[in-house]
């Protein structure tokens, strides 16, 4: 297990006024920080990839679909052109970090609704745009961990039942699933299930409590979900996932209007003693 953190807990962009703040993340013992990927250019993402490489840190990114107008599901042919060229930029930026894994909701726009579940033409739109980002992935070298969500978060992705059956259509063995046990925690009745149906089609974990706060201190069962996660041979990336107060990226999706945790320091030293100990027991 290599152990990481979502920059989310950061802000939305990471630049240099978060360094200190990265480096105090090495210095506690975390292995890779999964970098939002939300804006700027691939050169930004060149040097920040530098610096984390500096602290001796892995490189992950999170990225999402931002709104409507370049969503690579609709049957628009422009604005499926606008999702299409959103999801090279996505992976040009993920180059250019050194990105081992490129995970999200990079499906539709978060917070975006039809009035009615995904479409036959939506779900094929998803796995042709999926399967070309997995064939350009597999040449550079890293994996896809496609990230489902609550349905009142999107209306495309909820279940591992849906999760599964996505990745088998889009089959490539670059492209699988990023599991957050928060979204579950909404969508699942059991989370030991859902993993051990999603199996080998998980390639990251997010650990991520059911208020987002810092894990070990809510109502999920991280001991449940450990051991279901390794039973299914599972030793890859995992993730704490947490927020802080409102990030204007997501904030109007997410519902995030409140500090969930007391300070930075609390949070990252917690969470990761949390969760070397819990994996290691199960």
């Amino acid at each position: 297990m290599k152990l990481g953190i979502n920059l989310l807990c950061l802000a939305g962009h990471i630049d240099e006024s978060h360094l200190p703040m990265i480096e105090r993340i090495a210095e506690i013992g975390y292995d890779h920080v999964e970098v939002p990927v939300m804006r700027g250019t691939p050169d930004h993402y060149a040097w920040l990839g530098e610096r984390l490489a500096g602290f001796g840190l892995g490189r992950a990114q999170t990225s999402i679909v931002p709104d409507p107008s370049a969503n690579p599901l609709s049957g628009d042919p422009a604005i499926r052109q606008a999702g299409l060229d959103h999801l090279d930029w996505i992976q040009d930026c993920a180059e250019a970090l050194g990105s081992q894994t490129v995970g999200g909701p990079f499906h539709a726009p978060i917070g975006h609704f039809t009035g009615e579940g995904p479409t036959e033409n939506e779900i094929a739109n998803g796995v042709q745009a999926h399967r070309a980002m997995a064939e350009r992935a597999a040449r550079g070298g890293y994996i896809l961990a496609l990230e489902h969500l609550n349905r009142f978060e999107t209306y495309f992705l909820n279940t591992m039942d849906q999760a599964r059956a996505y990745a088998e259509r889009v089959d490539h063995p670059a492209f699988g699933i990023m599991y957050d046990t928060f979204h579950a925690n909404i969508e699942e009745r059991d989370q030991a299930d859902a993993i051990r149906h999603l199996g080998d089609r998980m390639h990251v974990l997010h650990v991520s409590e059911n208020d987002r706060g810092i894990p070990g201190r809510g109502q999920i069962d991280f001991a449940a979900v450990f051991r279901a996660v390794k039973a299914t041979g599972f030793d890859g990336p995992v993730v704490v996932e947490a927020f802080g107060a409102g990030l204007p990226e997501l904030a109007a999706a997410t519902r995030v209007w409140r500090p969930l945790f007391p300070d930075f320091e609390t949070l990252f030293t917690q969470a990761h003693d949390f969760i070397r100990s819990s994996w290691e027991a199960a």
